[in-house]
């Protein structure tokens, strides 16, 4: 058995879409980020750096509980872990494992702050919202030619996909018009978007979703400000 412990963001949704592709048991705990639940003690004992997700494997290697921190290794460990979407050829596996790392290294990150700029920023940047739209289109670029010649990101369905959609679908909220522009993105989005274990996980602790209208100072603060950079020992 597997606890999880995560909070619907696009990280999170990551973990449960692979949870509910390998079928393995777990349980879902939320952790409510807007309200510093990430910072507890016992949070902080199997995720160091305060972020979701995290997991406990009940049944991790030896048969011991096996704690992990950061999506893409947890991604990894459960590819391993169930013999699924990571081959194991090496040259295979390493085409997942290279574009499961620009999700980590750019679309995560790039997403991320074209998010913060447009959304959350309490005062708007023009500079900082052109630098990381103009970078997120670039990604889709990246990807675009990718897919134009390969069905999924890294040849057959795999983590990399897991971890790359949820950001996409993310993104898309902007209605930019992206999908119009990248054909071969729209098209492969639409085919994971249809996978019954997708769209399972992303009803997880989905009833736990806060609209970004009803975040209050204190949890601005928990999230960007000062609750988040607090030094703890």
């Amino acid at each position: 058995m597997i606890d999880l412990y995560s909070w619907p963001t696009p990280n999170g949704v990551k973990i449960t879409i692979m949870l509910e592709e390998t079928a393995l048991p777990y349980t879902a705990h939320p952790i409510d980020i807007t309200k510093g639940e990430q910072f507890a003690d016992e949070f902080l004992s199997i995720s160091p750096n305060n972020k979701i997700p995290a997991l406990v494997d009940h049944d991790g290697p030896g048969g011991d509980d096996f704690t992990l921190f950061e999506s893409g290794a947890i991604l990894m460990y459960l590819a391993e872990k169930t013999g699924q979407f990571m081959p194991s050829a090496m040259t295979d596996r390493y085409q997942v494992i290279q574009w499961l790392m620009f999700q980590m290294g750019g679309v995560g990150p790039m997403f991320g702050q074209a998010n913060h700029f447009r959304k959350y920023a309490p005062e708007q940047i023009n500079y900082a919202v052109q630098r990381y739209t103009n970078e997120a289109k670039r990604l889709y670029g990246v990807m675009n030619k990718r897919l134009s010649h390969h069905e999924y990101l890294a040849g057959d369905y795999s983590i990399a996909d897991m971890a790359t959609y949820p950001w996409v679908r993310s993104y898309q909220g902007y209605k930019d018009g992206l999908f119009d522009e990248f054909s071969h993105v729209k098209r492969w989005f639409e085919t994971i978007d249809n996978r019954p274990a997708v769209q399972k996980g992303l009803t997880v602790l989905k009833e736990h979703k806060v609209e970004i209208d009803k975040l209050g100072n204190d949890a601005f603060s928990t999230l960007f400000g000062d609750k988040q950079y607090a030094s703890r020992k």
